[in-house]
């Protein structure tokens, strides 16, 4: 086992199978044991249920016959469709697999060297950033013989079985899997990112454009190793699992297994058109009940279509619960899909790579307004930013920004009656250039973007923000939750992502003889106005520094402009407020930059709310008449240093 995988239940694989191999017995685990527990925690199966290990099923077991691929699974009597579907997704990409299902060759039946094997197998998973090592033996529960979970279309392939079995431990139990996110078991698969999408938004419905694009954006994302998969949404409880005429069940997970673009008809040397038809592969988990609409297995469509193309489709005539749609008829019918996108952050690869700020954090419940870390969403204006808060800048003009915040796994709850996940969100707010300590009021910073609330495990963005500094506020919806979660920022450079963990400045020596801060004040600098420097004919390369006291914020420098918007922030912990605040205009030089002039800001102003324009003046306080110019700022203050 590598250093960056943990051992669930403090078990080591490698010792334990050493031990068991050394004694000539097959592994028995204590910590999910061949009994009623381990399969339920609310009701029992309707019939009596017999463990018994694969080499008892059957003369020659095995992990993979003739390779793994997506069609070997079949569900069981349990409600798992949602696993099933990505573990056939999961099938597709060897890259992936290997990764859940390590050293399998290892872990492989060996007929030539039977006293080797030890009934012990291992499987990771991805658990809020950690990669979790959790061990199982190999007993399975059956009745009369048979599998009554995950199987494999193949008597003596248990790949899946077993699979199923480690990941129902990590769970809990296999009554703990009884209902869930095909997305959720992808993520604990790949660590991916989960994009969810509303296919009954009407522009996935009826524009071409959109579907495009869509399109276009999911062949990329299967190219890169990515998953997807969808389901019909039943209306009610009573509608899940009903078919529709269609043949689709509702309320049903399906993976997609290929995105093709299908050519049809037949191109020769110099004649013959030859269009394209944007197309997707879908599975049903059970095996069966297939699509009956156009380009159903048996459709006429099919006629439209070479014989070397369908072999390059690999299409196959027979109810195995795979099937082909138009990718048209696939955003008509289907009411979800999630989007797990394994983000590439590796140097060294072909396709683009995204730079990952990533923090484990968790909400906690404290009556201290200061210890509190769970203050619930926007809505709770007195908690709200009591949550914690992570800060990043944006360094490019503009810069594409993948937000994931996901909460703990609660399924290991289910045996003590919770479990149900908890609403979710996030808010990211523009704040000032300088900004080092945690926000305490919204005053004077803009909301940017917010996650959309819901009882998800994850939730994503996807945001162009401008160039800046930004806080990420991840809550909870109510109040008062403890939970732990995961907070990961994709960009495209890096930004410096980390949590802001002071409330204020912190106390240090020299502060016993200079004081400590007595205000808060934000100055924010929105525009440069006709600043011409001596001797020019063409504009300035302006930029603006903002003093108070010994601190200092500096702008980007715009190009030859004698104009220029800056909306540059900054916040200064002031000791001495009796001292004004500077705002000073400078042009860039290669050599040396010249001073254009300053503008003095009162140091309590009547109006803190009140935006200013300003005449420029030279150091020395003189109007600086041969160089006319105004700066508007606003600046807030707060006599409370934690502006609570």
């Amino acid at each position: 086992m590598t250093p960056a995988v943990r051992p669930f239940k403090n078990q080591d694989f490698l010792e334990l199978k050493k031990e068991c191999v050394k004694g000539g017995r097959l592994f028995e685990d204590p910590e999910f044991p061949a009994a009623d527990e381990s399969l339920f925690y609310s009701k029992a199966p309707p019939h009596s249920i017999e463990w018994k290990r694969p080499g008892e099923l059957c003369n020659d077991p095995y992990l993979f016959v003739d390779g793994i691929s997506h069609h070997d699974l079949h569900q069981g009597q349990l409600g798992n469709c949602w696993f099933v579907a990505a573990c056939s997704g999961l099938a597709l990409h060897q890259a992936l697999w290997t990764k859940v299902i390590p050293n399998w060759k290892k872990q492989e039946w060996d007929p030539k060297r039977p006293h080797k094997y030890a009934g012990i197998f291992h499987f990771h998973f991805w658990c809020l950033g950690n990669w979790v090592d959790v061990i199982i033996d190999d007993r399975l529960p059956t009745i009369d013989g048979n599998l009554i979970y995950c199987h494999s279309n193949v008597k003596n392939e248990f790949w899946c079985a077993l699979l199923e079995k480690a990941y129902a431990k990590l769970s809990g139990s296999y009554e703990s899997l009884d209902g869930g996110s095909t997305a959720d078991a992808i993520v604990d698969f790949t660590g991916a990112v989960v994009e969810s999408i509303n296919l009954t938004d009407e522009k996935y419905i009826v524009n071409v454009a959109v579907q495009t694009k869509l399109f276009e954006e999911l062949l990329k994302v299967h190219r890169q190793g990515g998953l997807t998969c969808c389901h019909l949404k039943a209306p009610s409880y009573s509608d899940g699992e009903k078919v529709t005429p269609l043949g689709l069940v509702k309320g049903h997970a399906y993976s997609l297994t290929a995105i093709k673009k299908v050519t049809l008809g037949e191109k020769t040397l110099c004649f013959g058109k030859t269009t394209k038809l944007f197309m997707v592969r879908m599975r049903n988990p059970w095996g069966k009940k297939e699509w009956k609409g156009a380009w159903n297995d048996e459709s006429e469509e099919w006629n439209k279509v070479s014989r070397s193309e369908k072999g390059k489709l690999g299409l196959t005539v027979r109810n195995d619960g795979e099937f082909w749609m138009t990718f048209e008829d696939w955003c008509k019918n289907f009411s979800h899909a999630d989007v797990c996108h394994v983000i590439n952050t590796s140097l060294f690869s072909q396709h683009k790579t995204w730079e990952k700020g990533e923090a484990h954090g968790k909400w906690t419940d404290n009556t201290n307004a200061l210890l509190n870390r769970s203050g619930g969403c926007f809505n709770n204006k007195t908690t709200f930013f009591q949550n914690p808060q992570y800060i990043f800048e944006v360094e490019k003009e503009e810069d594409e920004v993948l937000v994931s915040l996901q909460q703990e796994d609660q399924r290991i709850h289910k045996k003590s009656g919770k479990g149900d996940r908890f609403i979710i969100g996030c808010e990211i707010l523009k704040v000032e250039q300088n900004r080092e300590c945690r926000i305490h009021k919204l005053q004077g910073h803009e909301r940017v973007a917010s996650l959309p609330y819901m009882n998800l495990r994850s939730v994503f963005l996807r945001k162009v923000l401008k160039k800046g500094k930004y806080v990420i506020i991840p809550t909870t919806f109510y109040p008062g939750i403890s939970c732990n979660f995961i907070l990961r920022l994709f960009t495209d450079v890096p930004t410096n992502f980390r949590e802001l963990l002071l409330d204020k400045p912190s106390m240090r020596c020299w502060n016993l003889l200079w004081g400590y801060p007595k205000r808060v004040t934000q100055v924010s600098v929105r525009s440069v106005e006709g600043v011409q420097p001596q001797g020019e004919t063409e504009g300035a390369e302006l930029y603006v520094i903002i003093k108070c006291e010994h601190n200092r914020a500096t702008s980007e420098v715009h190009r030859n402009a004698t104009s220029a918007v800056f909306d540059v922030k900054a916040i200064f912990y002031r000791r001495n407020i009796n001292k004004p605040i500077t705002v000073q205009v400078w042009g860039s030089k290669l050599m040396c930059d010249q001073f254009l002039g300053q503008v003095l800001l009162a140091a309590s102003p009547n109006d803190p709310q009140e935006e200013q324009a300003l005449q420029l003046h030279n150091k020395d306080g003189r109007e600086a008449e041969e160089m006319p110019g105004r700066v508007n700022v606003k600046v807030v203050s707060s006599d409370d240093l934690l502006e609570l």
